[in-house]
């Protein structure tokens, strides 16, 4: 029959009017709440790089001002005094500060990149009983705060005959160079795929020489995010040296700085002492920006490129 499977409208539907489409406004389309969230992440990111910049702007500024404009909220000052930096970095002897600083951060830096990629390789590739086992012992010593360990590392440190001298800062940095570290490279490596490994077997290279010459090159942004966080971490380091260190012609940066603000000239002229604390920031900000994109891509652990 004609008009069977016609849905038949009642009376009352007959005289219902018809409902109209409704108007899609402007603020609901998918494009403008795209650009809506972009703009306020955006907006987020650029207070919070406005927080974190201003006290090291305001450092900036007060390191290039006169003594009497310290005392006055403004944050260019009428002319840059320049001077400000050889008054503060001649007042002690930094220049020696500055070289003992660099030799323990290079030499503790280049034991825990190589000591701390070691350890991860093996926990990546070895497979032994007892490893997860290990790894979740080391991963503990993680939740250990440093005060803990202070006292009885001092001890040891003492009967070895090394306290006052750079060994208790060096050395331990080449037994595995922390479990951070050793985390971080371990989680890199496990995204290399283990067919390299048999290709480089295949090739002739045993253990360690697949370690250096195919884990270690592709493992190079890792390598520079646990490089830049070593150096940042000695050259900062300011209770390691003090426990450590006695003599004066040992010191480094950080405990210049300490004795420098408590110093007649340094208390007292605080414009000389930012221009000291932003000398020793500088080495920190030029590593960071000149390795800051292998930096961004060892922390993403993008793992395997081209």
């Amino acid at each position: 029959m004609m008009g069977e499977g016609v849905a038949r409208l009642s009376p009352a539907d007959k005289r219902r009017p018809l409902a109209r489409p409704r108007a899609r406004t402007w603020w609901r389309g998918k494009r403008f709440q795209e650009y809506f969230w972009r703009g306020v992440a955006l907006l987020v990111v650029l207070l919070g790089a406005i927080a974190v910049l201003t006290p090291f702007m305001w450092m900036v500024s007060t390191s290039l001002k006169s003594h009497m404009e310290t005392y006055v909220f403004k944050w260019i000052p009428a002319k840059p005094m320049f001077s400000n930096f050889p008054k503060a970095l001649t007042a002690l002897p930094f220049g020696r500060f500055f070289r003992n600083t660099s030799f323990i951060t290079f030499a503790a830096m280049t034991g825990e990149v190589l000591s701390a990629s070691a350890v991860a390789y093996g926990f990546a590739r070895l497979r032994a009983p007892g490893r997860e086992v290990l790894f979740l012992i080391l991963l503990a010593t993680l939740m250990l705060p440093g005060q803990v360990t202070m006292i009885p590392m001092y001890l040891l440190y003492n009967k070895l005959g090394w306290v006052n001298t750079y060994r208790p800062l060096i050395v331990p940095a080449y037994f595995g160079g922390g479990a951070f570290s050793i985390f971080l490279l371990r989680q890199f490596f496990m995204t290399i795929p283990l067919e390299m490994d048999d290709a480089a077997k295949i090739d002739g290279c045993g253990f360690f020489q697949t370690y250096w010459r195919l884990i270690l090159p592709l493992a190079r942004p890792a390598l520079a995010t646990i490089a830049i966080f070593s150096f940042m971490g000695n050259w900062n380091d300011f209770m390691g040296p003090l426990i450590y260190l006695n003599d004066w012609s040992k010191f480094t940066a950080a405990l210049g700085l300490q004795f420098y603000s408590g110093s007649a000239q340094g208390s007292g002229n605080m414009e000389l002492m930012m221009a000291a604390s932003l000398s020793a920031l500088l080495p920190c900000l030029i590593l960071f920006f000149a390795a800051q994109r292998l930096f961004i891509q060892g922390i993403v652990i993008t793992g395997v490129k081209g």
